[in-house]
Formats: structure tokens, sequence, C-alpha cells
């Protein structure tokens, strides 16, 4: 099956990182401004973007040919007189969103290899794994919610770590109590495979966060809901000490 134009295009950025619009063009055999159309089209779609590198002058050179440009003489080939020394240039590369175009099999992988897991060593050395997860967790988030001195410098701690894990995690106050909210489950296979991996992060949510915080998932990804969420609230009236 052929390619259209955009999937060649991201084909081409997939396989050869960062370009130029004008080596895009040359690679995919149309004009300059036929890349740059395909460019604004999946940049609009959240798929591509550009940022400004700065240039070497036989970089600019190139770049003139592959724009049709004498080479050689500079800006004078544009009606001035001044040599372009350096000028930047704009290199497109995939964002998340384009890679995620790409198959992706990590997560058949991971599903695969918990069958196989609790094939060979049953629900108990699987539950082991889990548990091995966790005590390395357990340590990571400790040691970062040592040096908070309220709950809420605590849950919003704990968001950076779960953001930075790929849960698209933030904290917000809810009254007197708080709301870690996690829009993404990076382990979505897995946990849909075991439920051991959910169990385990409510455990391990409580523990960090200490016997004096009750921690509740109010939602929850596997059981319909479009996130998980959690309540985090004072076992005694902290009041304004939750700030």
């Amino acid at each position: 099956m052929s390619l259209g134009n955009e999937d060649r295009l991201l084909f081409e950025l997939k396989s050869r990182g960062p370009q130029p619009a004008a080596a895009l063009a040359a690679a995919m055999a149309i004009t300059p401004m036929g890349a740059h159309k395909l460019l604004a089209r999946l940049a609009e779609q959240g798929l591509v973007e550009a940022e400004d590198e700065d240039r070497d002058p036989l970089a600019d050179r190139a770049d003139d040919r592959a724009d049709g440009r004498p080479a050689g003489r500079g800006d004078a080939a544009r009606g001035t007189d001044a040599p372009r020394v350096g000028r930047p240039r704009k290199l497109w590369a995939l964002t998340a969103a384009g890679h995620g175009r790409f198959p992706d099999r990590h997560a058949d992988l991971t599903v695969q290899l918990i069958q196989q897991a609790r094939a060979v060593f049953g629900e108990a050395g699987l539950d082991q794994l889990i548990g091995a997860r966790e005590r390395d967790s357990e340590q990571r988030y400790r040691a970062a919610l040592s040096r908070c001195r309220t709950t809420g410098d605590a849950v919003r701690e704990l968001a950076r770590l779960r953001a930075e894990e790929g849960y698209m995690a933030r904290a917000e106050r809810a009254g007197r109590d708080w709301l870690l909210i996690e829009d993404h489950c990076p382990i979505c296979a897995a946990a849909q495979s075991c439920q051991g991996f959910c169990r385990s992060e409510l455990a391990l949510f409580q523990r960090c966060l200490g016997p004096g915080l009750a921690v509740e998932r109010t939602e929850h990804l596997l059981a319909g809901a479009r996130r998980c969420a959690y309540r985090i609230r004072s076992v005694k009236d902290e009041g304004a000490a939750a700030d």
C-alpha cells in the first residue's frame, strides 16, 4: 500500500531525524513550497514541530541549492550585498504524538511477560515482582517527600514525580482535601492484565504520605472512568496546615 505525502513526510522524519524543509522536499521529490504546506498541516495536527538551529555558512549554500538558488553567492543571490553568516534555520521533528503514529508493541510485550511470569512463578511470584517494583518506587518517593513540610507540598511533589513517569499527574485542592489526578496511565496494559499493579500503587501512596493522611481512589480508569484520581484527606483536621 502506497503512503500519502503526509505519511511519507512523517516516515522521513522518523527514519532520518530532524530535517529542514528543503531536505525533506528533496527526499520526497516535491517542491519546497509543497513540503512547507505539508509541514504546516502536520503542525496543526500536533504531529511535527520546528526549532531554530544555528547555521554554518556552508550549510546555507546547500540549502540554496536545494531551494533552486545559485550556490556560493550568499545573500547576493537574493539581491543584497551582505553574505549571510550562521543564520538560523528551522529543523522539523516529530512530536510525541508524531512518534505515536508508528507501531509500538511494548504494551503487547509487557502483557506477554506478565503472562509468562504468572505461568512460571505463579501468582505469588508475580506478587513478589510487583512488590519489588513497589519498594523501588517507595524509596524514591520517600526521599523526595521528606523535604515537604505540608500536605499540599507533599501532594504536589508526588504529582510531579508521577508526571515524570508519564502519568500526566497534577495536584488540586478540594476544600480541605487534596486531589491527585492522573489523566494518563502509561502501564494501562500491564494493569489490565494484573490488578496487582493498581492495588500496589494505592498502598504505595498511603505509605509514602504517612499515617496522618487517608488516601482514597475516587476514579479508576480500569473501572470505566476516563482517568485515575485519589482524594487525600487529613485523618485529623489540619485546617490551615494543609496549605
